[in-house]
């Protein structure tokens, strides 16, 4: 059974913001945590977690929340006191956990939901997502060190250091590392939906 939570890396105010939002949406349609889980597809327990901020949710968790939600991914981690100049530092960054649990992407901006660029690394054999995947948006992929694979539909092309991809994420897709080395990535996002 695949996982739906990460424990935190770092505690910031994104992993707030995630819970605080979750927390309004869910009061404001009368749903009690038992009920949301179950549309969801969660435990109780999780949900409850990831509202205090205890818990980082994957982006499958955020995904399906989301979707009960009729809202963006985006949206969750949309911050009305997000500042309008901010430095993203190392060990400071909020991380998200992929679909299949495998990588870890760090949120290199802030929770304005307006961009979201994200930082990675893919150790050999690691994919994003277990299944291609759609969502609608515009994507960018600068490796920054190795080879990435990108399928897109059917599908395959190879990225490597100092080249990106550019891709319509309307097209079911996903990132491998096929290599025996590392791939580090930087993936740009717009709107955010990861």
């Amino acid at each position: 059974m695949q996982s739906h939570c990460m424990p935190l890396r770092k505690q910031g105010r994104d992993a707030s913001v995630i819970g605080e939002r979750l927390h309004e949406l869910r009061t404001a349609r009368n749903l009690s945590l038992r009920a949301l889980a179950e549309q969801a597809g969660v435990s109780p327990t999780l949900l409850s977690q990831i509202e205090r901020g205890v818990t980082e949710p994957s982006l499958t968790t955020l995904r399906r929340l989301a979707t009960v939600f009729g809202e963006s991914v985006a949206s969750l981690f949309a911050d009305p006191a997000a500042p309008s100049v901010w430095i993203s530092r190392p060990g400071a960054r909020t991380t998200l956990g992929a679909p299949n649990g495998q990588i870890r992407y760090e949120r290199l901006t802030p929770g304005n939901g307006q961009l979201e660029v994200l930082h990675a690394t893919l150790r050999p054999g690691e994919v994003s997502s277990t299944d291609l995947w759609s969502h609608p948006s515009l994507e960018c992929a600068y490796v920054v060190t190795g080879t990435l694979t990108v399928d897109v539909g059917r599908t395959s092309h190879t990225v490597v250091a100092g080249e990106s991809i550019t891709l319509d994420s309307h097209q079911p897709h996903r990132y491998r590392n096929t290599s025996d080395t590392p791939t580090e990535i930087v993936l740009a996002i717009n709107p955010p939906t990861p």
